[in-house]
């Protein structure tokens, strides 16, 4: 059995790969990803960052801060082909919203991984094969146009079992934009199917586009607030058995 300093050791480089694979992580999310109290997610945060492993950067006032691996936490996490993400005003609620609903989606479905866009890009450019990308149409180059998605949930191991691509979509897109990629989702044979995690103003136009597109068989909408926060468990969305 490891001893105490070895186990929290241990603890630690968990909690920076999965930091590094997402980007960058809250302390609410640590905690539902560690079932542990937010106080707790945010000391062990706290830690790393004196120890220079971790960065926290809070760009937007009345929001969770964000915590990003520095390049000594890469080293000290053993992880390749990652860099360190940088946190900014514009993208530091959808880190926040991805992080959140990765640590929820482990949480609902324990028998699944779950997989970050970055490390995604990272396993593309490592195989030259790019999983659980929808073609939007071909560049000028004449190399397909593919829309990664945010998270990707899994079962039975990467690449051999179902696969259902995860959007968290925070904004609402130009109408025949959204259609498009809504298409494109429906066409992709690479995934089970697609999930929506969306607030209630931007789930319509992700409904009205789905219809548009014909693609209901394939793309459920999910609102942002059934995910389970820290101390809650919930099996409730079932939305991979609906895209079976």
């Amino acid at each position: 059995m490891l001893g105490e300093s070895q186990s929290q050791s241990h603890e630690r480089m968990a909690m920076m790969q999965w930091t590094a694979r997402l980007g960058a992580v809250t302390a609410e999310a640590v905690a539902t990803h560690l079932d542990t109290t937010i106080a707790s997610a945010r000391a062990r945060l706290g830690a790393a960052e004196r120890d220079r492993l971790l960065v926290r950067r809070r760009p937007l006032m009345g929001q969770p801060a964000l915590y990003a691996i520095t390049r000594a936490g890469l080293r000290a996490s053993g992880l390749t082909g990652l860099d360190p993400c940088r946190v900014s005003a514009s993208n530091a609620l959808h880190l926040s919203a991805c992080a959140q609903a990765a640590a929820a989606l482990e949480r609902c479905y324990p028998d699944h991984r779950v997989l970050g866009e970055r490390e995604l890009r990272r396993d593309g450019r490592e195989s030259g094969v790019r999983r659980a990308g929808a073609r939007l149409g071909m560049r000028p180059d004449g190399t397909p146009q593919l829309h990664a998605p945010d998270l990707v949930l899994w079962a039975d191991g990467y690449g051999d079992g179902s696969l259902v691509a995860v959007e968290v979509e925070l904004t609402t897109k130009a109408p025949q934009r959204l259609v498009e990629i809504c298409r494109a989702w429906a066409r992709c044979r690479g995934v089970t199917g697609v999930l929506y995690l969306a607030p209630a103003e931007v789930a319509r136009a992700l409904e009205r586009a789905i219809g548009r597109a014909r693609a209901g068989d394939r793309i459920v909408v999910v609102p942002l607030e059934a995910l389970p926060r820290p101390g809650e468990i919930s099996t409730e969305l079932g939305a991979e058995n609906r895209l079976k």
